[in-house]
């Protein structure tokens, strides 16, 4: 009997040592594949491509940049709702009406040019040229490996309007958009006529995401989420974006699956290395630009009205809360945050100067006649210097 309880226990222990080395073995198969799957994602880089309709790609340094230039409404010239029209200019031929610049839309974290689809048309009926933009790793644009400071993908921005003649514009930054603008404006001042910023806080101390978008930035574990989320997931961190019971549309979870991990890794980080540096109402303070700021009031990720507050200290700013909305009022409310936007991009339209009445011709018999009806419309009379619109009347945003 003790001879069999031996052999017993001899084989109890022989079964539990290959136990350990069989569970020894899928841990370190385990390791090997995390391993093996940060490296990959880590080196993940995908090539640019048109992936929506009218789209086109533009060479940059970083790579090419896919761009949607959407031009006004046929036969609008300017007007439309809350466009420029003659009747905005008193005494003043529809012709010597100056358009307003273009508009320039940024998208957000996670986001592309998708997230206008709404916005972009309304800005266009009001007479408007729009520009959106897929950032450097986002949408059809080039994804590297790296190169995704707030900087420079401002500066691939100021590349992109260069080379589509665009010399001045009001560039309208959402969320981490609105970060890309703002350093648009401080690489290149002379391109930004005006600057609207869509509920973006002055610095990660106001909030942010949570749930698994955050766990998704950590090292190894960060790499393995990216590769096994599945739809309902992605879905449940892109709900914090809008209003609680906001329908999710299908387009912007296809959005973050096109992202490569070091795009979505390194613009979060990048992101918060920017205002922590300084934050944008500091930085904006320092610009002098004309400036709205934008915020739904149900925004999950910012606390809207904080975030207003903390930038009435910046001069000349313009503010609006909208109810309805929740982070992105560019595409649950977007008739309203299109009609405060074409206001706000009206008050930067330069005072126009109508044209001088061409100088009658003499005939015969009329005497001095002529000479003194051409007098009445000597040109520079009209609008005179200190003339010109008062930046802080007529129609305000939100007003």
């Amino acid at each position: 009997m003790a001879r069999t309880s031996s052999r017993s226990n001899r084989g109890a222990g022989s079964r539990s040592r290959r136990g350990i080395k069989l569970l020894l073995v899928a841990v370190l198969a385990v390791v090997v594949l995390l391993a093996l799957n940060t490296f990959a994602l880590n080196n993940e880089t995908e090539s640019a491509a048109i992936n929506i309709a009218g789209g086109q790609l533009i060479n940059t340094t970083s790579g090419q940049i896919q761009v949607l230039d959407t031009p006004p409404e046929p036969g609008v010239g300017g007007g439309g709702a809350g466009g420029l029209t003659s009747q905005d200019r008193p005494g003043v031929p529809a012709a010597a009406v100056p358009l307003a610049p273009p508009v320039v839309l940024i998208h957000g974290s996670g986001g592309a040019i998708d997230w206008w689809e709404d916005l972009t048309p309304l800005l266009a009926e009001q007479g408007r040229r729009v520009i959106s933009i897929d950032m450097l790793g986002y949408g059809g644009s080039e994804k590297p490996s790296s190169g995704y400071s707030i900087e420079s993908q401002a500066s691939l921005v100021a590349q992109v309007l260069s080379k589509l003649g665009i010399d001045s514009a009001t560039v309208v930054g959402h969320s981490l958009g609105g970060k890309v603008a703002t350093a648009l404006a401080e690489g290149s001042p002379d391109l930004v006529a005006g600057l609207v910023l869509l509920d973006i806080s002055p610095d990660s101390s106001y909030g942010g995401l949570s749930g698994s978008a955050k766990v998704a930035r950590l090292p190894v574990i960060g790499q393995a989420l990216w590769r096994i989320a599945p739809d309902f997931m992605l879905r449940r961190n892109l709900e914090q974006a809008f209003a609680p019971g906001f329908e999710v549309p299908d387009r912007f979870i296809d959005d973050v699956r096109a992202m490569t991990y070091p795009a979505y890794r390194d613009s979060a980080k990048e992101s918060e290395a920017y205002t922590d540096e300084e934050p944008l109402d500091q930085r904006l303070q320092d610009l002098g630009l004309p400036l709205l700021v934008i915020f739904g009031e149900q925004d999950q990720i910012y606390p809207a009205r904080e975030s207003l507050s903390a930038y009435a200290a910046v001069p000349g700013v313009e503010t609006v809360l909208i109810a309805e909305a929740g982070h992105s009022p560019n595409v649950e409310t977007p008739e309203q945050t299109a009609a405060i936007v074409g206001r706000f991009v009206n008050s930067l339209a330069p005072e126009p100067v109508a044209r001088p009445v061409p100088r009658a011709r003499r005939t015969p018999g009329n005497g001095g006649a002529d000479r003194g009806q051409a007098g009445q419309n000597r040109p520079g009379q009209g609008n005179r210097p200190g003339q010109g619109q008062n930046p802080g009347g007529g129609n305000q945003p939100g007003a």
